[in-house]
């Protein structure tokens, strides 16, 4: 059976201490939004066993720049988890103008489940592919 993906959405608004020499945001800096808005999905939606089990490493980012973005400017990040596989999962992320609703940056990012206790790859269980699809 089949399911779509679950959809997660973050708000942000540009900061002077987001921006580059050229007062637009720094590249880095939507890095670490891409970042920042998987790890919010994830404890949204895990319970605590799960987080205090498990945790994620970026093994790929994947990052295409389409425009620019501003300092005040209202951004939204939206995010889902499109394949898994044993023990990685490709997880896109949209960030956009809320405003407009133009894309600024778009990402996709492999993901590697690791275990706690033994810092290893864990198994993607089905029922944590459960937590990224809506059903």
């Amino acid at each position: 059976m089949s399911h779509s993906p679950d959809t997660f959405e973050l708000r942000i608004k540009v900061k002077p201490e987001h921006l580059d020499e050229q007062n637009h945001v720094n590249n880095v800096q939507y890095v670490q939004w891409v970042q920042d808005v998987a790890k919010a999905h994830w404890l949204k939606k895990a319970t605590q066993e799960q987080q205090d089990e498990l945790f994620w490493v970026v093994i790929e980012h994947v990052i295409k720049y389409n425009q620019q973005a501003f300092l005040d400017e209202e951004l939204i990040l939206h995010t889902f988890v499109s394949e898994t596989t044993h023990v990685t999962t490709l997880r896109h992320v949209l960030i956009k103008n809320a405003e407009t609703g133009k894309t600024i940056v778009e990402a996709k990012t492999t993901w590697c489940l690791m275990k706690n206790d033994t810092q290893k790859p864990a198994r993607i269980s089905d029922e944590l592919k459960r937590l990224f699809s809506s059903e």
